[in-house]
């Protein structure tokens, strides 16, 4: 029986937890190091107290960088078996959590299973769900209906749940004023702001924000603030909008820690290249560096079925500059719900990404596959560098699709192979290239 309610209340007493003990000896730091960033509110462990099968893992900008994959059946593709495939899928390929954003059927078998079945962290998004659950158009919902969703996602064992907690009634002025080219893009901040809109009630995610942190601190479970404004396309980056719900999301962390509630902060969408660096840097001096959680950023909006790539820019340039979560992005992007294959093409772009990051960033060994690497590559061990690879598979398939006539080369380059001619020279060996 656990005599703390929450990670952050355990660290705040001084207690080691074993999910703290778990993710020291992942991240190669000390159990006091992770305890204290922790107790700081700069780490988070999302681990609802219900998710037995759950091997933890911490987000934080001083942590190695997380990656986050979205999954869900919807009115169009309803297949939950399909679904699973692309969690177990997922999670073999090195995702540290995974969010079902499910918005049609019964959801609650899904998200029951994969609790059951999944060690990576669950996250959801309740406003989504509360129209599916009731059965009721949103304007019907009370502000009841929704905290009770909140209720029973955490009774379910969810790790992390996205809320729309920063927009408020001044919100929907500031949208008309400033007219946004993309408005509101966020699925669950437009559904609030319509609820707002038809029923002229206040965010019930705002105004009973205090209730909601007793359900998160009964559980266990981490809020991440959603980012209702986040910007939909370059020209509505950094905005009024974006930045002023921002201020609100850091008055939020404050209110959750004083109630020992971990938190994640949601961040900007579509954003320059050259405005993402100073973002992350605000986020982090307003939120008192409570870990951020980003989609992307996208740095272009021209790219529809590439927006794997967009987003891997914005995100390793991100979490370079303080991001600790990237929220993968996959071909499928503005067109589809994604198939297995772009599920696949979303996580190998998202953790190139998060791995340039956490090279820079100087994470404790994040370099030492690259190292490994060099030294395959130099002997032209490919046994060992399918091993470094990212992706093993795909790496044997291209060279085996074009077979070299010699083992120490490539298809590219044969005896002309750079590697082959510098260790024949450096060894004093005839170097034959014709």
């Amino acid at each position: 029986m656990r005599d703390y309610t929450t990670q952050m209340d355990a660290a705040k007493r001084g207690i080691i937890t074993p999910e703290m003990k778990t993710v020291a000896e992942k991240e190669y730091r000390s159990e006091e190091e992770i305890r204290d960033l922790v107790a700081k509110g700069q780490a988070v462990i999302c681990a609802n107290r219900l998710h037995a099968c759950l091997d933890p893992n911490g987000v934080g900008s001083m942590l190695r960088t997380k990656i986050n994959v979205n999954l869900g059946v919807s009115r169009d593709c309803r297949d939950y078996d399909v679904e699973m495939e692309k969690v177990m899928a997922a999670v073999n390929m090195g995702a540290e959590a995974i969010m079902d954003l499910s918005s049609h059927g019964n959801t609650q078998p899904f998200r029951q299973k994969l609790v059951r079945e999944c060690p990576a962290m669950i996250g959801t998004v309740p406003v989504y769900d509360s129209v599916i659950h009731y059965q009721r158009d949103l304007a019907t919902l009370t502000a009841r209906d929704f905290i009770e969703v909140i209720r029973l996602h955490a009774q379910d064992g969810v790790d992390f749940v996205t809320l729309h907690c920063g927009i408020t009634r001044k919100t929907i002025q500031q949208i008309k004023q400033h007219k946004r080219k993309m408005n509101i893009v966020s699925r669950g901040g437009s559904l609030v702001f319509a609820w707002m809109s038809m029923t002229g009630e206040e965010n019930p995610f705002y105004e009973y924000y205090d209730e909601i942190l007793e359900i998160c601190r009964e559980y266990d479970v981490t809020i991440s603030l959603g980012d209702a404004c986040r910007p939909g396309c370059l020209a509505d980056a950094s905005d009024v909008c974006q930045i002023e719900e921002l201020v609100r999301l850091g008055e939020l962390t404050k209110r959750a820690w004083e109630k020992d509630v971990q938190v994640m902060v949601e961040g900007p969408g579509h954003m320059p290249l050259d405005q993402i660096a100073a973002n992350m840097k605000l986020q982090q001096t307003i939120c008192l560096g409570a870990p951020f959680y980003v989609l992307g950023p996208i740095v272009t909006d021209i790219a529809p079925g590439y927006d794997h790539i967009t987003s891997a820019i914005g995100g390793a340039i991100a979490a370079s500059a303080g991001a600790a979560f990237l929220c993968y992005v996959t071909p499928a992007e503005h067109l589809a719900l994604p198939n297995v294959k772009d599920v696949k093409q979303g996580i190998i772009a998202s953790k190139i990404a998060a791995h340039a990051a956490d090279i820079a960033k100087k994470i404790p060994h994040a370099r030492d596959l690259d190292d490994e690497m060099a030294d395959a590559r130099r002997a032209f061990d490919w046994e060992k560098q399918w091993a470094c690879s990212l992706d093993p598979e795909t790496a044997k398939r291209i060279r085996n699709e074009s077979k070299p006539e010699h083992e120490d080369s490539c298809s590219m380059c044969g005896k002309f192979c750079a590697v082959r001619s510098m260790n024949k020279a450096l060894s004093g060996e005839y170097i034959d290239i014709l």
